[in-house]
């Protein structure tokens, strides 16, 4: 495993308890929430334990306006950390945190007690999480660019002289493979691209340096 995408679109959120465990199971350190009530003094900060568990795999994390209250907790945590890039569209905007009060006659009365902060101070209530990266709902169409002519179709065209370099990237164990929902699903194929280029960054070793070591190499044994 090379990457990972966390896809949170529609999830309309669940037990604290549960946002801060799977938010905690990717930091190191640092808070990961806020609640804080109406009195300065009424302030809960609950904060990460150390161990990474992907071990600092790139993270994407997928948002939309379905994304609420919990999964909004765990997006804004990866997100305020640095620990992972959030795409899609804003989320929901439920940061509030509520509590049953009964009533006589089997009536009870909902009450706004606190709210939801992120780590950098930011409220999730009302204007939920911004991504990152903006990627609308787009249907994906492949169109073929097989068809055109290139220099090695003309007539007489010189030959690359330069052999073929191995490329590790090409290996299948580096390769991100699409599923039909990938193909399908316009947000998540950008979110695959990211994590390509990123992985790609990282796994390459400069054509400069391999080069310069080959030449050197066959220098020595002259």
């Amino acid at each position: 495993m090379q990457t990972l995408i966390w896809d949170l679109r529609g999830n309309p959120g669940g037990l604290l308890t549960e946002a801060i465990s799977v938010s905690d199971a990717f930091l190191d350190k640092g808070e990961i929430v806020s609640t804080r009530g109406r009195q300065n003094d009424d302030t809960r900060r609950d904060n990460a334990v150390k161990g990474d568990l992907a071990n600092g795999l790139p993270l994407v994390v997928l948002i939309n306006g379905g994304s609420a209250s919990a999964s909004e907790i765990v997006a804004g945590a990866l997100q305020d950390h640095r620990r992972a890039v959030v795409m899609g569209t804003p989320s929901f905007g439920k940061g509030s945190v509520q509590t049953i009060i009964p009533l006589p006659d089997n009536n009870a009365m909902r009450l706004t007690t606190a709210r939801y902060y992120t780590p950098s101070g930011r409220s999730i209530q009302s204007k939920g999480i911004v991504p990152d990266i903006l990627v609308e709902v787009a249907k994906v169409e492949t169109i073929d660019t097989s068809g055109g002519i290139k220099e090695a179709d003309l007539k007489g065209a010189l030959k690359n002289a330069t052999p073929d370099r191995d490329d590790k990237d090409d290996d299948k164990d580096n390769k991100l493979e699409l599923s039909d929902k990938a193909k399908e699903d316009y947000q998540l194929l950008r979110a695959i691209d990211l994590l390509r280029g990123v992985s790609l960054y990282n796994s390459q070793t400069p054509v400069i340096a391999e080069k310069e070591e080959s030449d050197n190499e066959s220098d020595s044994k002259k």
